[in-house]
This record gives structure tokens, sequence and C-alpha cells, in this order.
């Protein structure tokens, strides 16, 4: 009696399904591995090693390019999502007990990829811990309202401003544990989660419908999966690109020299020739 309790509580089932994908092979995105693979088309060594080593706003890295590289996992994640979903809809009604869960597992598992393929992108830190082991509350915490900003939900969006913020104004290259799991976030995680519970609910049911004829039920379910993935990938796309963690800060790298033209010749000795080469890019207030 008591477990079914727990899982009617929308909240506690978004955190066993969120668990359950998380589980999953090839879910886990290995930040380092994909920065430089997903960066090494569009930037320099120097940009892709410094992104690798630090952040891409650390590199300096300007938004169009991380968000040319951002459409390209959006389009990637959807194409292969889409295709496993179709894929689980052949059988038709009789298959429906194990494909539909199964589904569901694989759809909340790209999800996730997407998620941390996007904060990575977007300079936040590792999301999972390099040693496998299950996720901690304030990963937990984080993703949820990753899956909220998905979902269009405005509390989650304000919230995942409030942790960027909190990352940015104190240089950490960690996810804040008491912000997520005792501080203000936190009851807003709770609501999220809750909030989700019931939308997988729907989704679960959704799927299951778009499922029950064979042959016909794959394409239907291909469709239905991509004209949900991709809108809601975009949408954490729009809303991690817009917070000042993912604006290039300040550097001096390698490049051109800028000379004030209305300085003094005397003081225009003192900046390094082309040849010794640094460009100055503008900081950010």
């Amino acid at each position: 009696m008591a477990t079914g309790k727990v899982m009617e509580n929308p909240e506690s089932r978004f955190s066993a399904l969120l668990l359950g994908a998380a589980r999953l092979p090839g879910v886990r995105v290995d930040r380092e591995a994909y920065l430089r693979t997903a960066l090494a088309r569009h930037c320099s060594e120097y940009e892709v090693r410094t992104a690798t080593a630090e952040t891409p706003s650390a590199a300096g890295i300007s938004l169009d390019v991380l968000d040319r590289v951002a459409n390209e996992s959006i389009r990637y994640e959807t194409a292969k999502v889409s295709a496993l979903s179709a894929a689980a809809g052949f059988p038709g009604a009789l298959a429906l007990p194990a494909t539909v869960p199964a589904d569901l597992a694989q759809y909340l598992g790209h999800m996730l990829r997407i998620s941390q393929k996007l904060a990575y992108l977007y300079s936040w830190p590792n999301l999972f811990s390099d040693d496998g082991d299950e996720l901690d509350d304030a990963t937990k915490g984080v993703l949820t309202l990753f899956f909220g900003v998905m979902f269009g939900t405005q509390s989650a969006n304000a919230a995942v401003g409030k942790v960027a913020t909190a990352m940015s104004e104190q240089v950490i290259k960690k996810l804040p544990q008491k912000a997520l799991t005792q501080g203000v976030v936190y009851p807003v995680v709770k609501r999220v989660a809750g909030y989700l519970g019931v939308e997988m609910t729907k989704q679960t049911f959704a799927k299951s419908v778009s499922k029950a004829i064979p042959v016909v039920g794959a394409a239907v379910s291909g469709t239905l999966t991509f004209a949900t993935f991709r809108p809601m990938a975009r949408r954490l796309k729009t809303h991690l690109s817009g917070l000042d963690l993912a604006t290039p800060v300040s550097q001096v790298i390698p490049g051109e020299v800028v000379q004030d033209e209305a300085s003094s010749a005397e003081e225009q000795v003192k900046v390094p020739r082309p040849g010794r080469d640094w460009r100055i890019v503008r900081r950010r207030q």
C-alpha cells in the first residue's frame, strides 16, 4: 500500500524516471570529449583547449559559434530519439506493456543527453561524477530545472537563472549544493518535479495511443517524438545562451595588434608589434 502511494506521487514518479534514465548506457556525456569534438570544426586549438580545461566562456568563444554547435547537437539528438521511438512503434498494441516504458525511458535519456550538451556549451560545470555513482541531490535538482525549462515552466526559468548567477558571482566550477538542496531554489525544484511527474503520465498515455496500431504506429510515434523533442531542446538552448554564465569573458589571446589611433608614439611603442602578436578582447562588464 505504501509503495502504491509513493508511485502515485507525481514528484516521486518523476524522480524514479529520472534516476532510471540516468542509468541507461550512453546517457552520460563526457564533458571534455564532447566539447573537444563539437568545437573542433568551429574554433582554434587554443579555444578548444581552454574550453575543455575551463569553459567555452573563458575561451572567449562567441555565442554565435556556440549556437551553431548547439543546433547541430539538437538535430543529432532529435533524429536519434525519433528513430528509436519509431522503431518502438512497429510491434503494435500487443507489445505496449514493454515498448511504452522503454520508449519513455529512452526519450528521457535523450533529454538528459541534450541537457548535458547544452549545459557544457554554455559553460555549466560537469553534471555527472566520474565514478558512475547515483545522481547527487544537486545534480538531480539542476536536471529537474532543465527539464522544467524544456517543458516551458517559468518558475524553472527563474530558478536556473538564480543558480547560474550564483556560480558566476562565486566563480565556482561545480553546482552550488546548498542553493539546490536547501536554499530558495529547492522548493522550486520540488514543485517542478511534481509538475513533470504529471506531464510524464500524459506522455505515457500519448505514446500508448500512438503505438497501438502496428507499423502505422511507428510513423505516428516517431513524428510525435520529433514534434515535441526539438522545440523543448531549443527552449533550453535559448534560455541557457541568454544567461551571463555563457557570455565570453575578458581575455588576451594570440592574434593581431590593436592600437589606439589617438595614443602618442611613445605609448604605441609599448604595444607589442606584429610577430609578438597579442589581441585585446573587450571585457565583459
